[in-house]
């Protein structure tokens, strides 16, 4: 079960403010708005990502990409200590790859469940993948999610922009 938001930390959500703002570019990109930051044990930002499934392929996650990038730039010590905030949970493939990959917590700020809710809400067709909640999928990784108040709205909005946009 997602931890209630009142275990977000400021800190945490500061990191989702930029997951947001990542989300919004990709929204402008033409793209589905996820974003996603990679924090180090401390504190440090490593990386960034957004969403870039039309400029790419479907495979484009921000949190595959984050992972992708630990992988390669991070020790298996750095990686359990990292944090991978995200705008959105992550689907089963990008928790796969996190889970394998050995990452440390998710702070997340809309779930699964809210986007398949707001999906239907815009009109759009469904994911073409059943989600899990990503605590079933990697139950040795700290999740925290989802946000709420004025953030999740925000995250909301994106949504249903690019949603009710694509349904039409």
């Amino acid at each position: 079960m997602p931890h209630p938001s009142k275990f977000l930390t400021e800190t945490d959500l500061q990191h989702l403010r930029h997951c947001l703002a990542l989300a919004e570019q990709a929204l402008e990109a033409g793209d589905e708005p996820f974003g996603s930051v990679l924090v180090g044990g401390n504190g440090a930002v490593l990386a960034t990502a957004r969403n870039r499934v039309n400029e790419l392929n479907n495979l484009a996650h921000p949190e595959l990409e984050l992972v992708r990038w630990a992988g390669e730039n991070l020790s298996e010590e750095e990686r359990r200590e990292a944090t991978l905030y995200t705008s959105g949970e992550h689907c089963p493939m990008c928790a796969a790859a996190h889970g394998w990959l050995g990452l440390g917590p998710i702070v997340y700020l809309s779930s699964a469940q809210q986007l398949q809710e707001w999906l239907r809400e815009a009109g759009a067709p469904a994911a073409p993948i059943t989600f899990r909640p990503v605590q079933e999928l990697i139950p040795g990784v700290e999740v925290r999610g989802p946000g709420s108040g004025e953030l999740l709205e925000q995250i909301k909005a994106l949504q249903l922009r690019r949603h009710t946009r694509s349904a039409r």
